[in-house]
């Protein structure tokens, strides 16, 4: 077999090492090596720090690289970090990117490496995760409802930013399985075409997590609890069932069963709209209109994740 001379010497592959060849899902041969290039290091990335936008338009650019996939990120400037702009761009990255570590500060740089290990954290249990704190977060957002506890619904509208973790990781994680066929493996991707599948379903969670928050947001705009006998409480439990099931139908092979859930959750998000007349304009009710507009979006995106589910095992033709 002749190999690329460039792609020899850049692995810095030398005779009688091993290769491996993996056949892929468009019939084709993929060569790999185990073998790790004498000074292959991390993918590093240099970013200046723009004084002339805000913190937050640094820190977008910041996540952006970390989503790309690069494991070195240095921050620089040459004017020197404010202690206001220097403790939000440490503080952010420590909140919403999992794995990404301060390991070098200077008053001109700040160098991130990211230390995590993509078959510590697989896919699907990243998935899992995600779901546990989304569905925590809408239980608790009715419980700050019924019992107007302004605790609770503080509690939910910061655990938003586990599950913005979580998704910035799998983003990162798909992006990375793109170009890593044994990545993908690893971390449990059985096809590169179900890449974009798990992309929309990362992202229906995620939207979720948000609708959880802004129950909560309405809940302390209140003035009162609501009584357990208010439909509004029903209409919740039909869509935090309807979401279990859209999450339980990655895992389903029967596409009628799949196909079910997606019209449970429609006639959810319908049982939603004939509950949405509530008398007066008054601010109470209008943060319960706010609130079932949510648990209809919840409904809505279940129905997304199912309906990715049914497309994602149509058996391959």
């Amino acid at each position: 077999m002749s190999l690329p001379i460039k792609w020899v010497r850049d692995i810095g592959l030398k005779p009688g090492d091993t290769l491996n060849l993996t056949s892929m899902p468009n019939k084709t041969l993929m060569v790999s090596s185990n073998v790790v290039p004498n000074e292959r290091s991390a993918l590093k990335a240099s970013i200046d720090y723009l004084h002339t936008e805000s913190a937050e338009n640094n820190l977008r650019i910041i996540i952006s690289h970390y989503l790309a996939g690069y494991d070195s990120l240095k921050l620089t400037t040459s004017k020197g970090f404010s202690a206001d702009d220097r403790k939000f761009i440490k503080d952010s990255v420590r909140q919403k990117l999992i794995g990404l570590e301060l390991v070098e500060e200077s008053r001109n740089e700040l160098v991130f490496l990211c230390l995590l290990n993509y078959t510590d954290l697989p896919l699907a249990k990243v998935i899992k995760n995600m779901y546990g704190l989304a569905l925590s977060m809408l239980l608790d957002s009715m419980t700050a409802l019924r019992n107007h506890n302004m605790e609770i619904a503080e509690d939910v509208i910061q655990r938003d930013d586990d599950v913005d973790r979580f998704y910035l990781l799998a983003v990162r994680q798909l992006k990375a399985s793109l170009d890593d066929v044994e990545l993908a493996e690893k971390i449990g991707i059985r096809s590169p075409r179900d890449c974009l599948g798990y992309r929309l379903i990362i992202k229906s969670v995620e939207r979720i997590g948000d609708h959880a928050v802004k129950i909560a947001s309405n809940v302390l705009k209140m003035d009162a609890g609501i009584s357990d006998d208010d439909p509004i409480f029903k209409m919740a439990e039909l869509s935090r069932k309807v979401f279990a099931s859209s999450i339980g139908s990655m895992a389903e092979d029967d596409l009628q069963a799949i196909n079910k859930i997606v019209v449970d959750a429609k006639k959810v998000s319908q049982f939603g709209v004939s509950l949405e007349s509530r008398g007066d304009g008054s601010s109470r009710n209008i943060a319960l209109s706010m609130i079932l507009e949510s648990l209809r979006r919840v409904a809505e995106y279940s129905a997304d994740i199912a309906e990715v589910s049914i497309n994602m095992n149509v058996k391959k033709i």
